[in-house]
């Protein structure tokens, strides 16, 4: 396409150029059944209804027609919420859909919202893997509406603003295979000591994210992802598969951070995250490894990090060279039962 599509203020007007939009992208999917006056009948005045709400809508024109739209309004208690996300088939991979998505957020980020949330079709596999690709991750119990089109949803949301970790059950977990792709490739390219070679096919990288899924699943692995200012920026685990005389024990692996967002309190928020979460579960002695000499070194020294001894020609480096592996533990206190 030579030139971008127009995006503007939503109006009550533009009523039929939304409810053909929306009718257009739901007919893509199975069952899905539009009655606008039965069960959306906002569409007629979807300006006045968010305005209503104190939110704001956007609309994205091509040649007089509608071909895209995004909605925002607030929900209480700091979060907003991304509603009537669509965008014309003509339009896909254009860049329109994400030029509305950072339309929406930084209207909650001025308003003063911590994070977004939203809600999209169970159906909708197209809008799942834009919503994880802009670092959404599955939250909250899926829903039922018992409309017309027999829809269930799933729950997406993220932080929008500063530093925030928290722990990822399966669901964001297996939601958050492409965004934890993307950082495990980027730190390995930039020369990150992680069990990794460059270079790291993106397909090999799923792999591994997948199989670590299937660990939370199982109880076997703690998951924590860390974002800033609303991008997935970093990652650690806590490995609770341990040998039976070992259930006091649990390993730290796989502390990554975008080289991007270093040296901006992510790490050690991810690993705070981590030893608490830890300690919760039961377990008083934490042990990990790291590269001698790396950044990682230095911040786990920071965080109270006991070194236990060295081991030389421990691993590969990227550029083919052994590192010395240094080994740390730290006592976590125990919590009463």
């Amino acid at each position: 396409m030579s030139t971008a599509a127009a995006i503007r203020p939503g109006r009550d007007d533009d009523a039929a150029g939304f409810i053909a939009l929306v009718g257009d992208c739901w007919a893509e999917y199975p069952a899905c059944v539009m009655d606008v006056d039965a069960e959306v009948p906002e569409l007629r005045a979807l300006a006045s209804h968010y305005a209503a709400k104190g939110g704001a809508l956007w609309c994205a024109e091509r040649a007089g027609r509608v071909v895209g739209m995004v909605a925002t309004r607030p929900l209480g208690d700091g979060a907003w919420e991304l509603c009537k996300m669509y965008a014309a088939v003509s339009e896909r991979g254009s860049g329109l859909a994400s030029r509305l998505l950072a339309l929406a957020e930084a209207q909650a980020r001025a308003q003063g919202a911590s994070g977004m949330k939203l809600w999209t079709d169970t159906r909708f596999t197209r809008a799942h893997g834009f919503y994880e690709k802009h670092s959404y991750l599955r939250a909250g119990p899926i829903r039922a509406l018992h409309d017309l089109s027999n829809t269930v949803e799933f729950g997406y949301a993220k932080p929008l603003a500063g530093v925030v970790a928290r722990q990822l059950d399966t669901a964001a977990a297996a939601s958050a295979e492409t965004r934890l792709s993307l950082v495990l490739r980027d730190c390995v390219e930039d020369g990150a000591s992680v069990s990794f070679l460059p270079p790291l096919a993106t397909r090999t990288a799923r792999a591994f994210w997948h199989r670590t899924a299937a660990e939370v699943a199982a109880g076997r692995c703690l998951l924590f992802a860390a974002w800033l200012d609303g991008e997935v920026a970093g990652t650690v685990q806590v490995d609770l598969a341990t040998p039976p005389n070992q259930p006091h024990r649990a390993e730290v692996k796989k502390l990554l951070i975008h080289p991007a967002a270093r040296r901006r309190g992510v790490a050690r928020r991810l690993m705070r995250e981590a030893e608490a979460a830890a300690a919760a579960a039961g377990r008083s002695l934490l042990v990990l490894d790291t590269c001698e000499g790396s950044a990682a070194e230095a911040l786990y020294r920071s965080l109270g990090w006991i070194e236990t001894g060295r081991v030389a020609n421990y691993a590969l480096l990227p550029d083919g060279s052994l590192c010395t592996a240094v080994m740390f533990g730290k006592h976590l206190p125990i919590r009463p039962g």
